[in-house]
This record gives C-alpha cells, structure tokens and sequence, in this order.
C-alpha cells in the first residue's frame, strides 16, 4: 500500500509500461474487499491502480464537502501525483458513477469506462424514497439494517456457502465512520441526476454491466445508461445480484479483459 500527498491509500500493479486501468471501489467498500480477484486476473496484461474513497478502508476521512465532484477531483489529484495522462476508468456502484462525472469533466483524461452494477435515473417517486433512507442513514449509521442490505447484496445460495466472506465483508461496512458513510451514501443517492442524459456527452468506449437481480442498479438502469452513450457495449449477467463482482469475480474479469485488450491494445 501507498499513500498520496492527499491521504489516499492506493496500490499499483502490473507492467509499468502498459496502458492504465483505474478501479473505483462502491460505498461502504475498499479496494481490498471488492477488487483482489480482479487484479490478479488484469495485472498481467495492464497497469492496474486501484484505490480507496475518502474516509473508506486506508484513506484519510475528507476535509470538505463529499461531493460526485469532489470524488471524481480525488481521482484526477492521485493521477496527477502518479503522472498518469490518461486511463481506463472501471467503476463499481457509486464507482460507476465517479467515472461517469470524470469522463464528462476531463474526457481527455479517460481512455475508455467501465461501469459496473451502477445507478441510473429512477423516477420521482423512487428517487424520493432513496433520498430519504440515505438521509435516515445519518442517524442510523453503516449498521442500519446490513443484514436485510447483505441479502440484497449476494444470492441466498452465496450466502449460505460462504458465511465467512460475507462476515468479512460486513464488518469492512460496519468499520466505516458514520458520517463520513452517510455523506457518500447520499452523494450515491443524488448524484445520479446530475449524469442522467450528461452533457457533455460522454464518448469514450463504453462497457456497461449490471446483474440480473440487482433491485438498485436494475438491467433497466443498464441499457438506460448504454443507450446514453453512442456505441457502448451492455452486458446483463444472469442470476446474480448486485454483488455479483464478487461472487463471481473472473466471469466480470473476462469480460472486462476482453473489452480492455479490444479498446487500449
């Protein structure tokens, strides 16, 4: 692990002279808990940086305002330290959303996004209630109802096989600072709307994946981002719900190869 001059926790592996892929982690994770499996099957092939949100796993908790601004500045400061030009952007959740606001802010800086099990436009109504359970969140904390968030999370089948890795992956949301965990929940919650039909366009290559069963970032959400962006690719894994990344880990990791070699190689 390193640490930038802003705080961030971040590792970097792979050739040093291949083209970059940058991993964005969701709320609540770190790059740890959601990407190990991922690195080892692209660090071969690329530069693979991943990294932790403010507040989140090594990093140090934010000095200002959690914005979808200001996590995307994140980003773009731990590449300019790094001396990274341009790179590929792959984003999990609220991750997916972060590149999204990247590639809109400095397209000059992103080579091609992926976006993975990630939000879109969900109507007033719904937008409403999301709103309003992440507000309640500021009371309540990470713990609020992470079981019921859990089932939603991985397949009963998942959950009942691999009790410990959900364990695992319960307490790195249960160790998040409160405030800090309610302040990015609802920049998952709002942010949304300020990428729905974005302007600028976004033109980079585009791959776009969501599962099948994933109740927050729906196969809908999916095509509605695709359909927004000229030429992108939309996959829907069947079976799987929203952490599906992790279940099963190299079936996102060879599609994600195959689109990589195809857009930077």
């Amino acid at each position: 692990m390193a640490l930038s001059k802003a705080g961030t926790a971040y590792d970097l592996n792979g050739p040093q002279d291949a083209p970059v892929v940058v991993l964005i982690h969701g709320l609540g994770l770190t790059r740890d808990s959601t990407w190990k499996p991922i690195i080892r099957w692209l660090a071969g092939r690329f530069r693979v940086l991943s990294y932790d949100l403010p507040g989140h796993g090594d990093s140090a908790l934010p000095t200002g305002d959690v914005s979808l601004t200001a996590l995307s500045e994140q980003l773009m400061t731990l590449l300019d330290e790094l001396e990274i030009a341009t790179a590929a952007l792959v984003g999990f959740s609220l991750g997916g959303m972060i590149n999204r606001r990247v590639a809109m802010d400095h397209p000059d800086r992103v080579s091609a996004l992926v976006v993975l099990n990630s939000p879109h436009e969900r109507g007033d109504e719904q937008q409403a209630l999301v709103e309003a359970r992440a507000r309640d969140s500021a009371a309540e904390g990470p713990g609020a109802n992470i079981d019921t968030t859990l089932k939603r999370w991985y397949t009963p089948e998942y959950m009942r096989d691999n009790s410990a890795l959900v364990g695992e992956v319960r307490a790195v949301v249960l160790a998040n600072e409160p405030k800090n965990y309610a302040a990015h929940r609802l920049v998952l919650a709002q942010g949304v709307i300020e990428l729905i039909r974005p302007v600028p366009p976004i033109t980079q290559p585009t791959l776009v994946i969501t599962c099948a069963h994933d109740s927050g970032s729906t196969p809908a959400m999916s095509e509605a981002i695709g359909a927004e962006i000229a030429g992108s690719e939309v996959h829907i894994i069947p079976g799987l719900q929203h952490l599906g990344l992790i279940e099963r880990p190299l079936l996102f990791g060879k599609r994600l190869e195959t689109f990589l070699e195809t857009t930077l190689t």
